[in-house]
């Protein structure tokens, strides 16, 4: 085994790579605060869940009036742990958005949004408003009663933004009231668009990361080093 990584790391590189990414040092932190450090990481984790039971659904899923609700009780009683795995999918997008709200109270409180991080900081709240977004977008994809009503009312909010907030609506919807163009709009969305804006700013988060380091708990004395 020794031999074959050895031979992956001459010709890829991969050993710096590991450094940068696993190997780097992480401040040390005790009691409590020291699970603040695991936010990042666990909000990681759950998108990664996300986009891999995401996948496994859309196998299945058909994104079409007459057939989204239909497609998605097909894959509830039909599909091999079908259940399971759109469950995994519908209470992983619960705590992604937890999860990252956590993250960025913990960077907040402790500071560590301060130089020289900022730009990390407004990557990572591009990333929250983009989960939000897969949260929004993905609530109307069952295509019931409670998905309707519910984007009906959140389209409608958006319409109440000053002077753009009709145009935002039509974009939303695609047309005047919610149809089989606002449902292909918000699939759309959640499967190709928001996917590959959130791929971009999560490896310009943890780029940024690695080349700032994480930064150390505030002290008594002062906010955290940089």
């Amino acid at each position: 085994m020794k031999r074959i990584l050895d031979w992956v790391d001459e010709r890829l590189g991969a050993g710096p790579i590991w450094k940068a990414l696993f190997a780097r040092h992480v401040p040390e932190a005790s009691g409590p605060a020291a699970w603040f450090y695991t936010l990042g990481s666990a909000s990681l984790f759950v998108f990664t869940i996300q986009v891999v039971t995401g996948i496994l659904l859309a196998m299945n899923y058909v994104p079409s009036a007459d057939h989204a609700h239909d497609s998605v009780q097909f894959i509830e009683t039909q599909v091999v742990l079908g259940r399971f795995i759109r469950g995994l999918h519908h209470w992983g997008a619960t705590f992604m958005v937890v999860l990252v709200l956590l993250h960025m109270l913990r960077v907040f409180f402790m500071g560590a949004y301060k130089y020289p991080r900022e730009v990390t900081w407004l990557v990572g709240v591009g990333i929250f408003l983009l989960v939000m977004g897969f949260s929004f977008t993905g609530y109307l994809l069952p295509w019931d009663q409670k998905a309707y009503w519910a984007t009906a009312v959140g389209t409608n909010i958006a319409r109440q933004v000053p002077a753009a907030g009709e145009a935002i609506g039509l974009v939303l919807k695609g047309s005047e009231e919610l149809g089989m163009a606002t449902l292909a709009r918000f699939y759309a969305m959640h499967v190709l668009l928001l996917p590959a804006l959130t791929a971009g700013l999560l490896a310009a988060h943890l780029f940024l990361v690695v080349w700032h380091g994480i930064s150390e708990p505030p002290s008594r004395s002062g906010g955290p080093p940089p």
